[in-house]
This record gives C-alpha cells, sequence and structure tokens, in this order.
C-alpha cells in the first residue's frame, strides 16, 4: 500500500530516468543544467549500474585506425566523421562537466598496436587524417618513431604502434562517484534496486511499474528517458540490439613497468593500459562471439587465458605478475556503430547501443536526450 506521503512526495516526478550508468547520469544532469527547477529522478535496478558503467576500462577514446576504417567501410565517409564527432563532444562534456582532476583524466593519447603478421595499408591512415581534419584541425593519427622503445613489448610481435592524440585515460571509479555526488548536488533523486517492468505513455503523462524485492509501485513523470544500454530489450523488445560482455583482468603492481597509456589491436577487440603499476587488459569477445552475447556477468575461462597469454607472451614478458582481479561488463552493440537516439512517444525518448563507446558518447547522447524532451 501506498501512503498519501508518499504518493505526494515521492512518486510523481516531471522527468524520469531508467537507467543510472553514465548515460542514464548524463541525461538527467543535462535535464537539470538547463531547468534547475524540474524535478528528476534516476531509477536503477541494481545496487550499482548493471551494465559496463563502473566496469570499464577507463578510455577516453574516440577510435583507432583499424577500427575506423573497418567503419568508414561499413558506414560510409559521413556517418563514420559524425560519430567521431559525437565521441569527442561526448568527452568534453565529460570532462567540463566534472573536471579532469575529479576523473583523473590523463592525456596520454591511445595506441593502436600493429603486428608484424597483419595486413595493414598505412596510405590509409592518411586517408582517415583527412577525414577529420576538418573538425579537429590536426592529424589525429600518427606513427610512433621506429626507434621507439615501444614499452617494452616484445618486438619479435609487434612491427609499429599508432598514437590517437586526442585520446586519454580516466579513473572509472572517480568518474562514476563524482557524477553520482554532482547529480546528487542538482537535486536528482536516484532510486536503486528496483527493477522497471513496463512503461506506457498516457498522453498527459508516463507511467512506469516498478518491482524491488519489498515494493510494487507505480511511478508517473510527464516525460522518460530510457538509458538501459544492453538491457533494453526488456522494455524494447523490438530494438536492433545484442548485449556484449567485455571480460576483465588486472595484474598486481608491477615494479618497473614501462607500459603508460592505452592501448588496443585487433580493431579494438583487445585493450588494455596502465592503472598506476598494475596492467588492465580486457576483450576478446571475437574469439566466442556467441557465448559473450550475455547478460550473465560470468568469466569466459577461455578468454581469460588468453588474455593472461597474451601478457605473459608479448606485452610484458620480462615481467612476473599474478592476477589480482577478473569481471565482467556487459556492453550493447547492433548492426551498425550509430547509438540508437529517438523519440518514441510524445513523452518518451531512449538513448541506447554505445557500441562499447560509452565513456565517449554518454555526455552528447545525454545532451540530445534532454533537448528532445525539454522541447
Amino acid at each position: 500500500m501506498i501512503s498519501y506521503w508518499e504518493n505526494k512526495n515521492l512518486l510523481n516526478f516531471d522527468v524520469l530516468v531508467i537507467g543510472s550508468g553514465i548515460c542514464g547520469l548524463s541525461t538527467a544532469c543535462s535535464i537539470k543544467e538547463k531547468n534547475k527547477n524540474l524535478k528528476v529522478a534516476i531509477v536503477e535496478r541494481g545496487i550499482l549500474p548493471s551494465g559496463a558503467s563502473t566496469k570499464n576500462a577507463g578510455f577516453a577514446c574516440i577510435g583507432n585506425p583499424t577500427e575506423d576504417l573497418a567503419d568508414l567501410a561499413l558506414m560510409g565517409e559521413k556517418a563514420l566523421i559524425e560519430l567521431v564527432h559525437k565521441r569527442y563532444q561526448g568527452l568534453q562534456i565529460l570532462r567540463n562537466r566534472l573536471g579532469d582532476e575529479n576523473i583523473n583524466y590523463e592525456a596520454t593519447g591511445s595506441h593502436e598496436i600493429i603486428f608484424h603478421n597483419q595486413e595493414f595499408d598505412e596510405s590509409k591512415i592518411e586517408l582517415l587524417n583527412q577525414l577529420l581534419f576538418p573538425i579537429f584541425n590536426t592529424s589525429v593519427f600518427e606513427k610512433m618513431p621506429s626507434h621507439h622503445s615501444y614499452f617494452g613489448f616484445d618486438k619479435n610481435k609487434v612491427q609499429s604502434i599508432y598514437k590517437n592524440i586526442l585520446d586519454g585515460q580516466i579513473d572509472t571509479g572517480l568518474m562514476m562517484d563524482c557524477y553520482v555526488t554532482y547529480a546528487n548536488r542538482l537535486g536528482i533523486r536516484i532510486f536503486t534496486g528496483t527493477s522497471v517492468e513496463t512503461f506506457e505513455d498516457l498522453g498527459n503523462s508516463v507511467e512506469i511499474n516498478l518491482k524491488s524485492e519489498v515494493h510494487s509501485i507505480k511511478m508517473k513523470a510527464k516525460k522518460l528517458a530510457i538509458c538501459t544500454n544492453a538491457f533494453s530489450k526488456k522494455l524494447l523488445p523490438d530494438l536492433d540490439l545484442q548485449p556484449g560482455r567485455g571480460q576483465v583482468l588486472i595484474t598486481n603492481e608491477i615494479e618497473g613497468l614501462q607500459l603508460n597509456g592505452t592501448y588496443s589491436f585487433d580493431e579494438g577487440y583487445y585493450y588494455f593500459r596502465n592503472v598506476g603499476k598494475r596492467v588492465l587488459f580486457g576483450g576478446g569477445r571475437n574469439l566466442d562471439f556467441k557465448t559473450e552475447e550475455s547478460l550473465e556477468f560470468e568469466l569466459n575461462p577461455t578468454i581469460q587465458n588468453q588474455l593472461i597469454s597474451h601478457l605473459k607472451e608479448w606485452i610484458i614478458p620480462q615481467h612476473d605478475f599474478t592476477i589480482e582481479r577478473q569481471w565482467t561488463g556487459i556492453m550493447a552493440f547492433g548492426g551498425n556503430k550509430t547509438p540508437f537516439i529517438k523519440q518514441l512517444s510524445n513523452n518518451v525518448v531512449a538513448g541506447v547501443r554505445m557500441n562499447g563507446m560509452g565513456v565517449a558518447l554518454s555526455g552528447k547522447i545525454g545532451e540530445e536526450l534532454a533537448e528532445m524532451l525539454l522541447n
């Protein structure tokens, strides 16, 4: 049963946002920044965000060369340029909103590793630079000097490294903690541990049905934003979306570690970075796509063992290490790399399907969703 006080003060809002990950927080904050008088709340099924927002590798990246070239072939020039620009804009919103020092942002650049046995046309790097120059007024990608030490990698394996000079890295935990603090400061309510079962646009308002271990209740709002990324098909069953689980591990502290910055290979399917003196390494879902199309937070031994093998064989072959922690995060992918940003009805919008780029895209997507709801 719902009391008079609960119904009057706790269950009715101007805007409800489903999902307390980066995109949900960005959307709610964008709304309050545009109109501080609106009553805004976020609803989250977990105690922590349920997808990858607190589980990602902390890459503040807009894309690497081979991934961009693959996307160019898939999407065409115009769509690729728009997507890369949106990623860049989203990162600037994130950094300006929270402050670099509060998310431990480091402008390390990102590095794509090219192997000796890999087919790679270096001339296409210049094509990418030409396509992106009108946005950034600089060449985004540059080849690392051949005499560079390559951070201790096995040179029998690594042929060359290309750097994206605009990229960096963040502390994912600090970023999310700071985002929640910022949202609270704006007066945004965050309800955790409650799942949205259904929603309905009633014309003059939107109603959502919530279920937790204690309650089955209804909330109402004038507007609703769905920001549930990988878990969106529960509410939007016809959406072109597949979950993609990311396997991640982190080592113990390694004395004398040369590694600094973010790295990727195999079109971005593998990614690693330093976290202080530790190495964080994730990816490999292309080894087992079908199994990794999962909403279950389980380790895949085949992929985890492959990550460890890469570390031993060529990433840090000169160091002994142990694995301190292993985990998974769940992302959302579609038939193309464009995120799904759409007005679903008069009062309902959705911003989902980040294709593994939620850190970069969420700031801009949240801003777009806020504009759609308020205008």
